[in-house]
């Protein structure tokens, strides 16, 4: 079977054998990617037209108590300035969006325990009481369920949390011992089961990761079947253990964007800002590979230059949230509409 087979049968079928992944994914070329690009950018104007759906990052603190190797904002980095937002000044991040036409905030962190469970009750409560027709979406780590919980009944609708790698040994060269693969996953499935909309992903060459790491991960997310899923190319960080370490591809990026499109056609695929970070223009390619949801940033200005997970990370021009005009003109010019909507997944109807 040639490549343009086993795409003919992702397509299809939603679905391929551990071998087929390996295979497309250790021999694909360009004129592979372009046909699946194709495919898959047909599959998701079928569910969700030409619309673009633009999600208000707020990144609100950049300590964190992990120290993932491969992180800017890892505890043990002596020269990040760290900084939390308050209440009033996520609100405002909020207030501003709202006027622009977002109508979703990510709240964005690292895993800061000095913020308590009550705390973002608090948060969650007052950004939906002031703006009904917004949803919410956190981005915040691993969390008991009882936390999780509390959260989905003040009013938080959706969860980003990227697995990583399915792949234990895969992991644990990625995270410091005390933190567990098995744990992450448990946080999936308990987030799925309280009713979030739940987002999981990978980075895309992630130090010490092969095509059979990425099959894995494909099969997993089959069967996961999340409502978002995230996907990026790893940058390394100056300041990290994998300082030295190349970044991911940004062709296997987008080739995996519209995989994953066609393998899940309803999932909310968002085109990242690593994306466009490696590669100007990535964020329109990562569209036309099959994506659907950008997520500018709404922080303020002073703190954006402060949440720097890898080197040289953008947040100015289309990055950014006050420059949404501009990047309105962008999709526009690849034929798109950046829609003033919640975005939510397409749920069966019953």
């Amino acid at each position: 079977m040639n490549n343009k087979e086993i795409i003919n049968l992702l397509h299809k079928s939603g679905e391929l054998s551990k071998e087929l992944w390996i295979k497309l994914l250790e021999s694909y070329t360009d004129v592979d990617r372009t046909y699946a690009a194709k495919l898959a950018r047909k599959v998701a104007d079928d569910v969700y037209g030409k619309n673009v759906y633009i999600r208000g990052l707020i990144e609100f603190s950049n300590y964190c108590k992990n120290d993932c190797y491969y992180c800017g904002i890892r505890a043990n980095n002596k020269c990040v300035d760290r900084y939390r937002l308050t209440q009033d000044e996520i609100l405002e991040c909020c207030n501003n969006g709202y006027k622009l036409g977002f109508r979703t905030f990510v709240l964005q962190g690292g895993e800061d325990l000095t913020y308590s469970d009550e705390w973002y009750e608090t948060v969650i409560k007052s950004i939906k009481e002031k703006y009904s027709d917004c949803a919410v979406t956190l981005s915040i780590g691993e969390r008991s369920r009882e936390s999780y919980e509390k959260w989905f009944k003040a009013g938080a609708d959706r969860f980003l949390l990227r697995h990583e790698t399915i792949t234990n040994e895969h992991y644990r060269s990625l995270h410091p011992e005390n933190l567990k693969l098995d744990n992450r996953i448990r946080c999936l499935k308990d987030l799925k089961d309280i009713g979030y909309q739940v987002g999981c992903g990978i980075m895309v060459g992630s130090p010490y990761q092969n095509m059979e790491h990425i099959a894995n991960d494909m099969i997993f997310m089959k069967e996961f079947q999340p409502n978002m899923v995230g996907v990026g190319p790893f940058i390394p960080h100056k300041d990290t253990p994998f300082k030295d370490m190349p970044a991911g591809s940004y062709e296997l990026t987008l080739f995996l964007l519209s995989l994953i499109r066609l393998m899940l056609p309803k999932v909310l695929l968002p085109a990242t800002t690593a994306l466009g970070t490696i590669k100007d223009g990535g964020r329109e390619e990562g569209i036309l590979s099959g994506a659907n949801v950008v997520m500018p940033n709404l922080s303020p200005k002073l703190v954006r230059d402060k949440y720097m997970l890898y080197n040289n990370k953008l947040n100015t021009g289309t990055e950014s949230a006050a420059h949404l005009d501009m990047l309105r003109e962008k999709m526009k010019m690849i034929g798109y509409n950046v829609v003033v909507s919640r975005g939510d997944y397409k749920f069966e109807q019953k």
